[in-house]
């Protein structure tokens, strides 16, 4: 768990009212987590930190891009990320992060550990059908669209069959016309 220490924010020195915390994310940070979908990313997270009495509020706001490949021409393309994520953490008897929005920490606890929720703020901050920009407007140059281009079938090429039927068919036609 210590490779995450530049994750962690020990809340028992700070003063109560509102801390800034800034983390530059990029592929080194998801090679902690073993994921590997990305070919580049530059993250910007900014942390919104406040201490209560009782409890801590930490805003999350992300903006930057990761490098994806696009799910119908596998052509590598930079999706824009900008997410924005919310949580609370209170106290309690027992660790508990059953609620997406709700953390909470035990007593005695002196930090608290932010990288899963970065990851997730960004990794949810994508769409779940990842399509370049050239797609969607026709400017793309891919090999997979050439080639899907080149395979497509002509509409056509049913007129061109029914010219080409055997004239003796139609002799057999008029038989059961009779």
């Amino acid at each position: 768990m210590r490779k995450f220490k530049a994750y962690a924010i020990p809340f028992v020195g700070l003063k109560e009212g509102q801390h800034r915390f800034d983390f530059k994310i990029d592929n080194a940070f998801f090679d902690l987590f073993d994921f590997q979908e990305f070919n580049s990313s530059d993250v910007d997270v900014d942390l919104e930190f406040t201490k209560k009495a009782n409890m801590l509020e930490l805003e999350f706001d992300f903006s930057g891009y990761v490098n994806v490949n696009c799910d119908v021409t596998l052509e590598p393309y930079d999706q824009e990320i900008d997410n924005h994520l919310s949580l609370v953490v209170k106290f309690g008897d027992e660790y508990n992060d059953d609620n997406e929005e709700l953390l909470i920490l035990p007593h005695g606890e002196h930090e608290v550990g932010v990288q899963q929720y970065i990851y997730e703020g960004i990794v949810l901050g994508l769409p779940a059908k990842r399509i370049h920009p050239g797609v969607e407007d026709g400017t793309i140059q891919s090999d997979i669209l050439e080639k899907l281009e080149e395979l497509k079938p002509k509409l056509n090429q049913k007129e061109d069959k029914e010219e080409d039927i055997d004239p003796r068919w139609d002799k057999l036609k008029e038989l059961l016309n009779e």
